[in-house]
């Protein structure tokens, strides 16, 4: 047997108290003259309980010991006679094993033994006259790494007996006994200590323990406590799920919570605590000074409250965490500590800390018992503490308002229960479920401030761009963040964002995110909408209002100021209160098997079969749909199995949870159990081969991949001269824009404003601070047309480029539209430039500029006078008005509209002409593409030629700032008309990068309303595969993008495939097959028994309840392997013979149809080959290389595309050896991709001329082709078909847009 269980939830037991010579020193005098009571003693260890408890006597015991034990351990002596009673005891009940000497203990290296005792008796250990009740207090040690440990300590009272009941001087308790003149009490503690934070299993644990051992002897204290500790040696911590694990010790039922997700922390205390302590305005400020870093010290009379409630707000902070010094209870004599000068977490007794309040100050004094907060050093003075963000404050305040935190109200209703499990069990309920809304409330606070922080990241270089955070923070709000923004807890908040951590703060951003959220996201630039700006009015208009009232009433109060509603600021993003709710997941319990006493090695062998049969049963009796509570029961009879020295059984069950829960498997406890495993037991594992793989894959050594940088950069200016590559570095650090080529465009126009500020020479290069030819990768040398010199941006133009931008940035924030002016526009439309106050044939006013419109807010009384959309438009004119004696340049636009618009726009009527013209083009573009996103990139143009020109303020700016009017070159770009026609609707997975990325894959996934109608799952969904791993899914109703990307490895994905309602599948070029959750939008199961490239995948759905479905899988190599569904276990697993490149599969009557490259191969299921199709280009030739096949059941035919030419043949399925029809696509020169749609063949290809992407659509009756699609620019990667009605198609990374087609 394993001598350790991994995850046992008991470290070690220690048994504290005063010794026996002091306590016989004590009774020897108070029987001597009557001495007074209240004496107080020194604490110190009496005994010390650590697993192993029972171990075999074998050699190779001890390897295995070492093999799971994952604390290193050193050794720790105790004198002899302190544990003799313990040794003798239990020696005599188990003669058939070895018992571990308790004179020579391992003891856990974070455990200190010393320093132990004083916190076991934070206050004094005195002997008393009556026994008192019951105390239990909880302690939390941190190591040097910051890895906690947790501890539960009871303490409780025996009576010490006369003389003569001290024998062999121990002393010894017997009721039996005479008592002396005066009884006496001695307190005494136990302390358990865990890894795991269960505060209340170990407190009713230790219940039971203290019913026992009050007044029993010496010798069966020992015993019991030894016996107690063996007992939770053996219970493993459950892992995260829905599973909680409860045992018995009697007469209590101890339930072991789990975490519900990975993500989330053990909670097993009652986190309303804090709310029936202090007000919601009083538990803002205590997280603003966790959120702040200050020296933070919680006060009270109870020891117990200290450590909860500092835990609590610990929680509260989550998923930030805090990482300085963290002491939550100080005993007596360590008081000192409270004068570190660095931020601390430290909580002590109201008593003690009177004592040295006077000589420490910046300390943040936290009063449980009065529930206030101050300062240490002048009390009288108000608090000094940044308020929190008004609007996540208000938020966060009315949901705690709508809590129910009093059990009793709960029980007014209900009859009294005569069952105390199930009075237990009722409270226990209640509490998990406040505890989870608690959870939200927090983490929705948590989001709520720092929701905006990823506006303002770069990810690719790792910036953090505080300076413009901080500007666009509203007044109030400035002093919280600049505070936020210095601290470590932010600093390693902002790394876990930098590094696409997807913890429970990402999930609830992303959840929390309306769809108009997640579109402006991927915008840039941002302005604010109308909708924004008419909710600015609204909460301006309420706090003026509530202002006015409260100077008319003297006497209220000032907090009345901040008190108006912000429900629908809620999240700041009008989203649903039920959809941002964690869902409350059926919770299950698993009862561990009956503890046998004593505990001893044949005994704890019999638990562990227990456990393993009652985990079989459990499993046998799940239902294979029921995966999630599987996963945990394998997992669990892994443990059981490894404790019985069964690796073989463990290594399947592990084997069986890494399909089918990733986020559970534990990888290092896997890789010991193969250490640890007899070279002819892992020679018969290597046999299976499921077994052999996960061997294999767990032996592979991880590569020496660098480490990646993790530090947080802050945006600087430059200080040198740019060439082409740092100058696109920058502008992507500063975020202005991502887009590659439009940065080329950016560099082109704003070298012509360095060349015009600088003027240097060539010579003057080669003195300055810039690289030498050899020094610099020929890619940056970009020759001046005009100067021959060599282009490069001088520090100081980029300067006034960015403070341009920023600056006009900051002034679109300002701009507040009346209310009768934003009436006339869409939700979504932002005012994007403001010209100056110009005179114009329709008044006098400033003319605006929206992604959709010009509009004249006319001066005066502002109001609205529309100008024209930009689909009106028809011709741009620069004009001049005569106003003698001087000519004023003007812009006279030519619309549907009678009367043309003239503004005397003066100087800035050229920079006006460029803007309009870019826009105009920008949006027929749009229109004729049909792809909305031409918009913001037309938009991107016009902001960066207005700073361009502001920036340069000369006659070549309006040059300059020309070379970024992409549209306006691109709009006599011709699309053919039977493209127009068929063309929907564009979309861009790869929005936001700086680059497209090729989209590998496509699939469609009806909608289902199986949730609640909010649940956006629930919509019809487009998923998109793309390289590096990343899954983007769009709704497929509004087009919109739902999910920005699912992780799942980080090569290209090649393929996906709807299984059931519940789960895609994703194979990948690392040979993996991700399996993603659509309910939880996540991948947490793999499959991983293919060894090369997983190409395609087909379903196998007999359509009968009773028959189990099947998923076919194939690789690169030519493997095929049979998946069942719900179990993920291989049916079939087979080797197709010489055959190198298999690039798809298809099921046809019960058979496999391959396609390995120069040929078509139909096999049976079990690989045996039927029949095999080739193609000659000519009758000496070399086979035709097919790409893709259909087959067409009805018709029974089977169409082949070729790989290297445009042609498609029609075979007949029942005589091979007929001729084949061919169809002859024209400047086509290969054929990716086919699928079938109603009486449709729909091909996607690369074209021969300069369209690269086409799509030929061919009637599958006739075989002529209907239609000849100018599809993309790069060849079309996929097609996917939407219920008949729709095409969807996909290209190459040069193009790495989706387009959708109507079916005709």
């Amino acid at each position: 047997m394993a001598d350790v269980l991994p995850n046992a939830i008991l470290e070690i037991c220690v048994v504290v108290g005063a010794s026996d010579e002091k306590l016989k020193e004590i009774c020897q005098v108070v029987q001597k003259d009557d001495a007074q009571s209240h004496i107080c003693l020194i604490p110190e260890v009496r005994s010390a309980h650590v697993p192993p408890f029972v171990t075999r006597d074998i050699s190779h015991s001890s390897h295995i010991a070492q093999s799971f034990t994952k604390t290193s351990r050193h050794r720790s002596f105790r004198k002899k006679k302190d544990f003799k009673h313990s040794t003798s005891a239990l020696s005599n009940t188990n003669a058939n094993h070895k018992e571990p000497q308790t004179e020579e203990i391992s003891i856990p290296n974070n455990i200190d033994l010393q320093g132990l005792p004083q916190l076991c008796f934070p206050g004094e250990l005195q002997i008393e006259t009556e026994p008192k009740e019951d105390h239990y207090h909880f302690l939390v040690f941190t190591d040097v790494f910051g890895a906690r440990t947790y501890g539960v300590v009871v303490q409780f009272y025996r009576p010490i007996q006369e003389e003569k009941s001290f024998q062999d001087g121990q002393a010894h308790w017997d009721a039996a006994v005479q008592k002396p003149r005066m009884s006496l009490y001695a307190p005494f503690s136990i302390c358990v200590i865990s890894k795991f934070p269960y505060f209340t299993a170990f407190k009713d644990s230790l219940s039971c323990l203290t019913m026992q051992v009050k007044s029993c002897h010496q010798v069966d204290f020992d015993h019991k406590v030894h016996q107690f500790a063996a007992k939770l040696a053996l219970v493993p911590s459950p892992p995260p799920g829905t599973l909680h694990l409860v045992f018995n010790l009697k007469p209590l039922q101890i339930i072991l919570p789990s975490r519900e997700d990975p993500k989330y922390p053990i909670v097993d205390l009652d986190l309303h605590i804090p709310f029936l302590c202090f007000k919601p305005k009083c538990i803002l400020q205590i997280l603003t000074c966790f959120l702040i870093e200050q020296r933070i010290v919680f006060l009270s009379t109870d020891w117990a409250l200290l450590t909860l409630i500092a835990e609590c707000f610990i929680l509260y902070l989550h998923p930030l965490q805090w990482q300085h010094t963290y002491v939550p209870i100080l005993s007596k004599g360590m008081m000192d500590f409270l004068m570190a000068p660095t931020a601390f977490l430290m909580g002590c007794h109201v008593d003690y800390f009177n004592k040295v309040n006077s000589e420490i100050e910046g300390l943040i004094l936290v009063n449980i018992d009065e529930g206030t907060i101050k300062s240490s050093d002048l009390s009288h003075i108000k608090l000094d503490i940044p308020e929190i963000p008004l609007e996540a404050a208000e938020c966060f305040t009315q949901r705690i308002e709508s809590l129910q935190l009093y059990y009793d109200l709960e029980l007014s209703h209900l009859g009294s229960s005569t069952d105390i499990s199930d009075l237990r069990m009722r409270r226990r309920e209640w509490q998990q479920n406040l505890n989870v809304q608690i959870q939200q409330i927090s983490l929705e606070l948590m989001v709520n401030i720092f929701r905006e922080v990823s506006d303002y990241l770069n990810y690719e270089y790792r910036v953090f761009n505080s300076e413009e955070f901080l500007k666009n923070r509203t007044i109030s709000d400035q002093p919280f963040y600049k505070k936020v923004l210095e601290t470590y807890i932010f600093h390693s908040f902002l790394k876990a964002r930098l590094s696409g951590k997807m913890d429970a703060f990402s999930y609830m951003e992303l959840s929390s995110c309306s769809e108009n959220d997640r579109v402006k996201m991927l915008d840039s630039p941002r302005r604010p909408t109308m909708e924004e700006m008419a909710m600015k009015r609204e909460r301006n208009s309420d706090f003026l209002m509530i202002k006015r009232l409260a100077a008319s009433m003297p006497n209220l109060p000032v907090d009345t100021l901040y008190d108006f509603s912000v429900v629908h600021l809620s999240l700041g993003k009008n989203k649903h209160e039920n959809a941002l709710k964690r869902s409350m997941k059926s919770v299950r319990r698993f009862k561990l098997p009956e503890f046998s006493s004593p505990v001893m090695y044949s005994n704890v062998i019999d638990w562990y079969i227990d456990f393993a049969n009652l985990l079989s049963r459990a499993i046998n009796s799940t239902g294979t749909e029921n995966s999630s509570l599987l996963a945990r029961y394998y997992y669990l009879r892994g443990l059981a199995y490894l404790m019985q020295e069964k690796f073989q059984e463990a290594l399947s069950d592990f084997q069986s949870l890494y399909k089918t829960d990733r986020d559970i498997f534990p990888k290092e406890l896997v890789k010991k159990v193969i250490g640890a495993m007899p070279p002819d037991q892992c020679k018969h594992a290597s046999r299976k081969p499921e077994l052999k793989r996960l061997i294999s894959i767990m032996l592979e050594k991880e590569g020496d991949a660098t480490t990646s940088d993790e530090h947080v950069k802050t945006f600087q200016l430059p200080k040198t001269h740019m060439h082409q590559e740092d100058f696109m570095k920058r502008i992507q650090e500063s975020g202005i824009v991502k887009d590659v080529d439009t940065i080329l465009r950016l560099f082109d126009a704003l070298t012509i404003v360095s060349s015009e500020k600088n003027s240097f020479n060539y010579r003057d290069m080669t003195s300055g601070p810039w690289p030498t030819p050899k020094a610099v990768s020929r890619s940056v040398f970009y020759l001046s047309a005009e100067t021959g010199h060599l282009k490069q941006i001088d520090p100081e133009t980029f300067k006034d480029f960015y403070n341009f931008w920023k600056e006009s940035e900051t002034e679109a924030q300002e701009v507040n539209l009346p209310l009768e002016v934003i009436e006339h526009l869409d939700k979504n439309e932002s005012v994007y430039k403001l010209s100056s106050s110009v005179k114009t044939n329709y008044g006098v006013g400033k003319i605006a500029l929206t992604q959709k419109r010009l509009f004249l807010l006319s001066e005066g009384r502002p109001g609205y006078v529309e100008i024209a959309k930009f689909r009106e438009i028809l011709e741009l004119e620069n004009i001049s008005v005569m106003f003698f004696p001087l000519r004023i340049p003007a812009l006279k636009i030519k619309t549907t509209r009678k009367e043309p618009f003239i503004g005397n726009l003066k100087n800035e009527r050229d920079l006006w002409q460029l803007i309009v013209k870019e826009m105009w083009a920008g949006k027929k573009m749009a229109d004729k593409h049909k792809d909305p996103q031409y918009i913001q990139q037309a938009l991107t143009n016009v902001l960066l030629m207005d700073a361009v020109v502001g920036c340069m303020q000369s006659p070549r700016a309006i040059y300059a700032a020309s070379k970024l009017a992409y549209f306006d070159q691109m709009k006599n770009m011709v699309l053919p008309k039977t493209t127009s026609e068929t063309l929907k609707h564009k979309i861009n997975p790869s929005a936001g990068q700086t680059s497209p990325q090729a989209v590998n894959a496509l699939l469609y996934t009806p909608g289902h309303r199986t949730h609640l109608e909010e649940d956006e799952n629930a919509n019809p969904i487009l998923w998109c595969a793309l390289s590096e791993g990343k899954v983007v899914l769009f709704n497929a109703t509004t087009w919109s993008i739902q999910q920005h990307s699912i992780q799942v490895g980080s090569l290209k994905l090649n393929c996906m495939l709807a299984v059931e309602f519940s789960q895609v599948w994703v194979g990948s070029q690392d040979s993996s097959i991700y399996i993603i959750n659509t309910h939880s939008m996540s991948c947490n199961k793999q499959l991983t028994e293919h060894f090369s490239d997983v190409t395609d995948m087909v379903l196998e759905d007999k359509g009968s309840k009773f028959s189990q479905k099947q998923v076919y899988s194939c690789s690169l190599d030519g493997r095929i392997i049979g998946w069942d569904v719900h179990t993920l276990e291989i049916k079939t697993n087979f080797q197709l013979s010489n055959c190198h490149k298999l690039t798809a599969i298809k099921l046809h009557n019960s058979m496999l149809w391959c396609c390995i490259g120069d040929a078509l191969l139909e096999v049976k299921k079990n690989g045996q080959l039927l029949r095999r199709v080739t193609l000659l280009e000519n009758p000496k030739g070399r086979h035709v290389q097919f790409s893709s096949f259909l087959a067409f059941p009805e018709e029974n035919q089977l169409v082949t595309a070729c790989a290297d030419k445009g042609e498609v043949c029609i075979w007949d399925m029942k005589n091979l050896s007929k001729p084949m029809q061919k169809i002859q696509l024209q400047a086509c020169k290969s054929i990716n991709c086919m699928i079938r749609v109603k009486n449709q063949l729909w091909i996607g290809g690369k074209g021969s001329d300069k369209v690269r992407g086409k799509i030929y659509v061919v009637d599958t009756i006739t075989c002529n082709v209907e239609k000849e699609l100018v599809a993309h620019v790069d060849m079309v990667r996929a097609l996917c078909s939407i219920e008949d009605r729709y095409v969807i198609s996909s290209a190459g990374k040069e193009d790495g847009k989706v387009a959708i087609w109507n079916v005709g």
